[in-house]
């Protein structure tokens, strides 16, 4: 089901034990838009305000509820290795994340979860042992990407950044749709009222996206002012069901990313693989 990520602030976080916290913040990946982590407030119940809860951890359709329920315990979550959600994460703290909890490394593979569509795993288990620090030496092995930038973004900083079209500025990022099944950013929600009179509430594809300029604040889309103008109206409505989705992308010419690759038609843009 498609969904406004704004819907997730504020919601509970629940283990198998009790509660953690409440979600404050989303972590995605620049590359391939999947929702890598929430950040949790734990609201000072143990010595850390902030931690990070990843997908893999979560229990089917827990969201719908207005909770995330997760296959973890609070002893897990407060034993987990500490990061400074205010400064960048580094791969190397996403390698000792992961592998204190065993989970596979998402990037690397040909699919949005490494190896899969969706974050799925199974539990973690009682605690951290030789099998896990098995995994982390694995993960570390994967890929020595120690070094580079993890393209980690906050969804909240994100938001108000301009977008540029392929002739011009046509408005600026309202929200995030996405997809509460495979855990990735599907569209931008794009107001364009302050950029035409009469503007309205637009979405555009991640797919449909060609840069993103962190330090200008900008998102650019080889998209044309026009297109974009005249695109389908979103209501602020959700779910957003699959005839909507047909219709936007009819409109602007794109192959639908739920049909397989080799349906895909001639279009004017050439959709960025999801990984």
């Amino acid at each position: 089901m498609l969904r406004s990520i704004e819907s997730l602030y504020g919601n509970p976080v629940i283990a198998r034990d009790g509660e953690i916290g409440s979600v404050d913040e989303v972590y995605f990946d620049d590359e391939a838009w999947g929702v890598r982590y929430l950040i949790v407030e734990t609201g000072h119940w143990f010595n850390r305000d902030r931690v990070l809860i990843s997908p893999y951890s979560f229990e089917p359709n827990s969201p719908d509820a207005g909770t995330i329920k997760v296959d973890l315990t609070r002893q897990q979550v407060k034993d987990s290795p500490g990061i400074d959600t205010h400064r960048p994460v580094s791969r190397q703290h996403e390698i000792d994340y992961l592998g204190y909890y065993g989970y596979p490394a998402y990037w690397g593979g040909a699919y949005v979860w490494g190896m899969g569509a969706y974050p799925s795993f199974g539990s973690m288990g009682a605690a951290p042992g030789v099998e896990i620090d098995a995994r982390m030496r694995r993960l570390e092995h994967e890929e020595d990407a120690r070094t580079e930038d993890t393209h980690l973004r906050s969804t909240r900083a994100i938001k108000g950044y301009g977008i540029e079209a392929a002739d011009g500025g046509i408005g600026h990022v309202h929200g995030f749709v996405f997809d509460d099944a495979a855990w990735v950013i599907r569209y931008l929600i794009v107001d364009t009222r302050n950029w035409w009179p009469g503007g309205k509430e637009v979405l555009i594809a991640t797919r449909w996206l060609n840069h993103i300029d962190w330090i200008g604040s900008t998102v650019s889309t080889p998209l044309t002012r026009d297109e974009i103008r005249s695109s389908p109206l979103f209501n602020g409505t959700f779910p957003i069901d699959r005839s909507f989705e047909e219709r936007l992308h009819r409109h602007y010419g794109q192959h639908e990313y739920w049909l397989p690759e080799e349906s895909k038609d001639s279009a004017s843009l050439e959709p960025t693989s999801e990984r």
